[in-house]
């Protein structure tokens, strides 16, 4: 090892003084200047391999109906001036039950009397989707009457995509108010709780594009629109322009088949209380002391399902300590709502009108009255359920056949009464035509007084 060290030390006295130290400092400079030759042609060299890259995540996918369109593109070349993003996406949702739904940012223009959707998606490929823009997918009836709208994804603006000649500078949401949405329970449950679920995340910061509209929807549900969105609607069916968007969503957002229901109802409640200026949160807390007397309404119906003996049933009520007031539901949605948020109970026939106990003060009681025809599974579904995921109490009078005035229309031994079953396979016009447009009501009012009773206890607990 010491005779190793003592051969490198006098190599390098040897290579010290093969120069003098103005050679060595020459050396020196030269090597470096030969370092950076080497390192700039290596640059040259590796330079299309050393520029930054785009990013580009692109993914297509069906399974199950599912058709699902996601890509993301960063790059460094500059965007659009309209578009002012990097992200792009299109995504379309078939698989859920209820409604099928388009999310797109980037560029998108709709042409409104062609119900036509461009979006601007070079990494997508030409491709196409058909949305029906409404909350009832899988019913033919109330299907037909809603609007078809096409989503064509453009590879290449040229001459496919419309000239703009509106820009909008917010998100917007389509949807249609056809199929039921004159009826006032399809207007909650297919349209105005999807649209609340769909559109909340904005702030009221989007334009809603409306198809299917007819004045007489939006009037009824003005203070809810207003309070969803602060722009004027558009009535994109006869509308003549090409909006631009950088973000749109096609269809309302529902999760399940549940009906007038959603994962936030609690939130929905306290919004529409907010939208109507309601006073009342809470219902009244009964007890042995208690001198206000509990409000009872009793919804009234003129045509079908109606009570034929309601002067007995109020003056039942009334004895047992209820003020009762007695109103058919009209179509002026403040007065509505101001009407049963001042009541703690409310009862009615399966119907419609029911579909006012949302704005019933937490803790209030429905009382549903099923009528014959085996309806208990639709009086469940439409209003039982509902009504307890809005904090509300529900209780359920099944009329008898001495009750209906069926009794006086068919025998006794008929399959009206016998196997209404053998009816509802008949279709739901059928079905409809007996059980809900033929059918009024005769309460036993000594019976019923047990339901009252009930609600009475509820509201002491």
């Amino acid at each position: 090892m010491v005779v190793l060290m003592e051969k490198e030390m006098k190599y390098d006295e040897i290579f010290a003084r093969s120069f003098s130290r103005h050679d060595q400092k020459r050396f020196g400079y030269a090597a470096l200047v030969g370092c950076f030759i080497v390192t700039c042609c290596l640059c040259t060299v590796f330079k299309p391999y050393l520029a930054p890259l785009p990013v580009l995540n692109v993914r297509l996918t069906i399974v199950d109906g599912l058709k699902l369109v996601m890509g993301t593109q960063q790059t460094n070349k500059p965007q659009r001036p309209y578009v002012g993003v990097k992200e792009r996406k299109l995504l379309c949702n078939t698989t859920k039950p209820r409604s099928d739904t388009c999310e797109m940012e980037g560029d998108v223009r709709i042409q409104g009397n062609s119900s036509t959707i461009f979006v601007l998606s070079s990494h997508v490929g030409n491709a196409s989707w058909t949305i029906k823009p409404y909350a009832r997918k899988g019913d033919e009836s109330a299907m037909q009457r809603v609007t078809n709208f096409s989503i064509k994804a453009i590879q290449q603006e040229a001459e496919t995509m419309p000239k703009c000649t509106k820009m909008h500078n917010v998100p917007a949401i389509v949807f249609s108010v056809g199929g039921y949405g004159g009826n006032n329970f399809h207007a909650f449950t297919d349209v105005i709780i999807p649209l609340y679920a769909t559109s909340r995340e904005f702030n009221r910061e989007v334009r809603f594009l409306m198809a299917n509209k007819h004045s007489q929807w939006t009037t009824k549900f003005q203070e809810v629109l207003d309070n969803l969105s602060r722009y004027e609607i558009i009535d994109i069916d006869h509308d003549n322009e090409v909006h631009c968007f950088s973000s749109m969503i096609v269809g309302l957002k529902k999760e399940d088949r549940k009906e007038l229901h959603t994962n936030l109802m609690k939130e929905f409640i306290r919004f529409l209380r907010s939208s109507y200026s309601l006073e009342r949160s809470t219902t009244i807390k009964l007890t042995n002391r208690s001198i206000k007397r509990p409000r009872l309404l009793i919804v009234s119906r003129q045509k079908t399902r109606a009570f034929m003996n309601l002067k007995d049933v109020v003056g039942a009520a009334q004895e047992m300590g209820f003020e009762v007031i007695v109103t058919e539901m009209n179509a002026n949605m403040t007065q509505v709502s101001r009407l049963v948020n001042s009541c703690d109970v409310m009862m009615g026939v399966h119907g419609a009108g029911l579909t006012n106990m949302v704005f019933l003060p937490e803790n209030g009681v429905v009382i549903q009255v099923v009528p014959l025809g085996k309806m208990e599974w639709l009086a469940k579904t439409c209003y039982g359920e509902p009504s307890k995921a809005m904090g509300l109490k529900y209780l359920e009078y099944k009329i008898s056949e001495e009750e209906s005035t069926l009794k006086d229309q068919y025998p006794h031994n008929h399959q009206v009464f016998v196997d209404p079953f053998t009816i509802q396979r008949k279709g739901w016009d059928a079905f409809r035509s007996i059980y809900m447009e033929k059918q009024n009501v005769m309460l036993d009012v000594a019976k019923f007084k047990e339901r009252l009773s009930k609600a009475l206890q509820l509201l002491h607990e």
